[in-house]
Formats: C-alpha cells, structure tokens, sequence
C-alpha cells in the first residue's frame, strides 16, 4: 500500500492522534523513574524525554520556518539545559505549541534542502511521537499498545519512510513478529523494538 498520497492531506491529524497517546503515557512517568532504562539502548527516561523534547521543538520550527536542515536533528536543546526542568511538563507544553503551529499546515517543508509535502513530515513526526511514547510507557513497566488503528497507519508509512539505510542508526533492525501479532506489536518489531 502506498500511504504517501493519502499521508499528504492526513498526516497532522495523524500527527495529533499520536501526540494524543504520548499524553497518555507521559501521565505515567514519575521523579523516581527518570534513571531507568528505556527500549532506546543506552538511554534512560529522562535522556528519552529531552530527545522527545527536542524532537517536539524541531517538528515546531519544521512549519513554522517551512526548512530544516541536519543541525536541526541533532542540536542541543536550550530549554532543558537547567536539570531542574521538569521535562514531561516541558513536553506537554511543547505538545500543545506544536500542534497549533500545524492546525494549518500546507505546502512543502524543506528537509536538508529536499522539498516534502507538510503532510509526510508531519506524518514522519506521528512516527516519532507515538512510538516514543510507546517507549515511556514501557519504561514506566506499563502496557500500553498504541492504538490498532493508529498503528496500523504508522506501519503502512513506515514502509514508505523506513529503509535498509536508517539501520541501524535511526532505527534498529526489524524485529520478527507471528503474523497473528496485534498492529502495536506489528509497528514496533518493525522498528526494531520488542514488545513484550
């Protein structure tokens, strides 16, 4: 299936529904949590939540600048560099301020010097998001599948979006799941992760 044409006109609403379930999950996280260990090898909860962070502020000037280049993937977060940030509170906010920079989002968006439509990078970001998410809530030793339909829609464009070259450094090899496996559980093996 080919989720690019579709992705163009629906992904920031898919983009909110994944920032919905992050929420979720982001109510589970307490100060006691912020040392242990994340699906994201080598990062504990507090690391995941400042790249989260980072993430958030990138997809933000994504629209509201129209550009990103490679800096902007990787480049220090100025909000958190104070420890005592709070940085679930941080997200939340940065949740909110992102989705309405791209309530109105159209056009292309120019990823190192590439043109993509608003809506595969938003729909990029709704990858992002909602398997981070994902990665909280297991951090956290709580079950929270990412909704089936949800999920389902992320896979169909991580087919489009994810290929041999971002393993593994973007992403770690796919993890082989039954094919009786729940759209959560499809999702995340492909993107390297275990899910139970």
């Amino acid at each position: 299936m080919n989720a690019a044409p579709t992705l163009a006109a629906n992904g920031v609403a898919l983009l909110e529904r994944a920032m919905g379930y992050t929420m979720g999950s982001l109510a589970l996280v307490t100060p006691a949590a912020m040392r242990d260990p994340t699906p994201c090898r080598g990062w504990d909860l507090r690391t995941l939540l400042l790249h989260m962070n980072h993430s958030l502020a990138t997809m933000h000037e994504a629209i509201a600048h129209g550009y990103l280049g490679i800096d902007d993937f990787t480049g220090p977060d100025a909000l958190l560099t104070d420890l005592r940030t709070d940085p679930v509170v941080a997200l939340e906010e940065r949740g909110a301020v992102m989705l309405r920079a791209w309530a109105d989002a159209s056009g292309d968006v120019s990823v190192a010097g590439r043109p993509l439509s608003a809506g595969i990078v938003a729909g990029a970001g709704a990858v992002e998001v909602a398997v981070h998410g994902w990665d909280v809530s297991a951090a956290c030793r709580a079950d929270r599948p990412i909704p089936p339909v949800l999920a389902d829609e992320l896979h169909d464009l991580c087919l489009v979006l994810v290929g041999d070259g971002d393993r593994p450094l973007t992403f770690a090899g796919a993890v082989e799941v039954p094919p009786t496996a729940a759209p959560s559980d499809r999702l995340l093996g492909f993107l390297g992760r275990r899910a139970h």
